[in-house]
């Protein structure tokens, strides 16, 4: 479990909460085998979107694959002239899932700076991994 359950604070219609882009390929790879929770890293992230706190989107690759756990939060339809995404390496477990969840549940990119917890695994593109 990625934490207590987060309720929504927007409706869940696509548009109306953050989209969260995942790398399939690396989910969970930077827990190294140990991740004991059922499904995994994938499976905290798809808690999120079976809660409404997030719009889902699987990719096989966000070519950073030498960072390892990709996540890119996208903001809101009507957050979108405020912020752009804001990607994150090495992102797993469960304080790391439920932190991004509870920004996510503020309303993510351009509507709710990125909390102090999660500026350790906030990157930069172009810049080389931690």
């Amino acid at each position: 479990m990625y934490g207590p359950r987060v309720e929504p604070t927007q409706d869940a219609r696509p548009g109306q909460v953050p989209g969260l882009t995942v790398c399939s390929l690396c989910t969970g790879e930077t827990l190294a085998g140990t991740d004991a929770a059922p499904g995994g890293q994938l499976g905290r992230l798809r808690r999120l979107e079976r809660d409404g706190v997030v719009r889902l989107t699987l990719v096989e690759c966000l070519d950073e694959c030498e960072r390892g756990d990709v996540v890119v939060a996208r903001r809101r339809r009507a957050a979108r002239a405020r912020s752009g995404p804001v990607w994150f390496e090495r992102l797993a477990g469960d304080e790391a899932t439920a932190e991004l969840g509870r920004w996510l549940t503020r309303g993510g990119p351009g509507d709710a700076a990125v909390p102090t917890p999660l500026e350790q695994y906030r990157v930069e593109r172009g810049t080389e991994p931690a």
